[in-house]
C-alpha cells in the first residue's frame, strides 16, 4: 500500500473593510472576522495538521492597549485547540462584563483576537522539528507599530544556508535555522530601512517624531520591502505577511509552484491557498476568485485600498506536484 498522501502548508488572511459595528449589525456579530477564519482553516485542514496557527491585529485602539494577539497549537487537532482558547477567552470576558455583549467599540478596546486583520496557518512540517515554537504565524515585535511584523507562509525554500549567511552578513544574529525565521527576519531588515528613509523625510517636512508615524505609515512601500528582500529567496512559497499598523501583503514565487487565491469585494478581502474554500466559505462564483500572478504580491494597505504589484519577474509555471495529485484526487 502506497504512502499516505501528504498535502502542503495552508494560509487564510481575512482583511475586513468596514468598521466592525457594520459586521455586529448585519451578521448579528462583531466575531464576523474570526468565525470565517475557523471556516477558512478548517476547510484547508489536509494541507496541514501538524499545527495551527491564528494572529489578528486591531486598527483602532489607543496606545498602551494590546493590538497583536497571537494563538497557535501542535496538539492533535490544532485548529480546534486554538479557536477553542479564543472562543474561551472571549466567552470569559463577556461572562465578567455582560452588559458589554453588544457594545462593539467596547469589545475591539478590550477583547483579544477581535480585530480587523486576521492571519492564519495549518502547518505540514517540511523544515524544522515540530515544536510550537515552529508553528506559524512568526512574531517580529517592536515598540513601532509600523515594525511589527507577522508572518505564515506555504514554502520549501531550497537556499535556507545561503539564506541565513545573509542575514550575518547584514549585522543580524538569527536566534533560530527554520526557513521561517530567515524569511521574516529578511523582510524585518528592510522594513526596518524603508521605516528609516520614511522618518527623514517627515523630519525634512517639518514633522515631529509622533507626527511621524502616520505619514510613515502611509507612504510605506511594501513592494519595495518585498522585492529587496525576496530577490536571493529560491524555491516555491506563498508568504503572507500583517504589519502592525495595518498594512498587510501576499506574495507568490515567480515559478507559481505554490497556490494563492483572492477575492474582495465592499466588506472583504480574503486570501486562501485553495479556490474553492473561499468559494464556499464567502458564497461567491468561481470566477469572483482570482489567482495570484506568479512573482507578484497582493498588498493591502491600512486604508482598505488594494493592488496586485509585480516582485519578482514570473518565470516558467512549475506548479507543485503535491497540489495537482491533491485536487485529482
Amino acid at each position: 500500500m502506497s504512502d499516505a498522501i501528504k498535502h502542503e502548508c495552508g494560509i487564510a488572511l481575512v482583511r475586513l473593510k468596514k468598521p466592525l459595528q457594520f459586521y455586529k449589525d448585519k451578521y448579528g456579530s462583531a466575531f464576523y472576522g474570526i468565525n470565517k477564519m475557523y471556516l477558512l482553516m478548517e476547510k484547508q485542514h489536509n494541507r496541514g495538521q501538524d499545527g495551527a496557527g491564528f494572529a489578528s491585529v486591531k486598527f483602532n485602539v489607543a496606545p498602551g492597549t494590546r493590538y497583536v494577539s497571537r494563538v497557535r497549537s501542535n496538539q492533535s487537532q490544532p485548529i480546534q485547540d486554538i479557536f477553542a482558547q479564543i472562543n474561551d477567552r472571549l466567552n470569559g470576558v463577556l461572562e465578567e462584563n455582560p452588559d458589554k455583549k453588544d457594545d462593539v467599540a467596547w469589545q475591539e478596546e478590550h477583547m483579544p483576537y477581535i480585530g480587523n486583520l486576521f492571519l492564519g496557518h495549518v502547518r505540514y512540517g517540511t523544515f524544522g522539528k515540530n515544536s510550537i515554537e515552529s508553528v506559524h504565524p512568526f512574531l517580529r515585535q517592536s515598540n513601532w507599530r509600523h515594525q511589527n511584523l507577522i508572518v505564515a507562509g506555504n514554502f520549501n525554500m531550497t537556499n535556507s544556508k545561503q539564506l541565513l549567511e545573509e542575514l550575518v552578513e547584514l549585522g543580524q544574529h538569527p536566534k533560530e535555522f527554520t526557513d521561517t525565521v530567515t524569511v521574516m527576519e529578511k523582510i524585518g531588515h528592510f522594513l526596518e530601512e524603508e521605516v528609516a528613509s520614511l522618518y527623514q523625510q517627515a523630519k525634512i517636512k517639518g514633522f515631529n517624531k509622533k507626527d511621524a508615524s502616520p505619514f510613515i505609515e502611509e507612504h510605506l512601500d511594501l513592494q519595495n520591502v518585498l522585492s529587496r528582500s525576496a530577490k536571493n529567496w529560491d524555491g516555491g512559497y506563498a508568504l503572507a505577511g500583517l504589519v502592525g499598523h495595518g498594512d498587510a501583503f501576499v506574495l507568490r514565487d515567480p515559478n507559481g509552484i505554490r497556490p494563492t487565491y483572492f477575492y474582495e469585494d465592499d466588506e472583504v478581502v480574503v486570501v486562501a491557498s485553495e479556490r474553492p474554500v473561499i468559494q464556499t466559505v464567502f458564497n461567491v462564483k468561481i470566477e469572483d476568485v482570482q489567482e495570484l500572478e506568479r512573482g507578484h504580491a497582493l498588498i493591502i494597505k491600512k486604508n482598505g485600498k488594494t493592488s496586485v504589484e509585480e516582485v519578482l519577474a514570473p518565470r516558467e509555471k512549475k506548479s507543485c506536484s503535491f497540489e495537482r495529485i491533491y485536487f485529482s484526487r
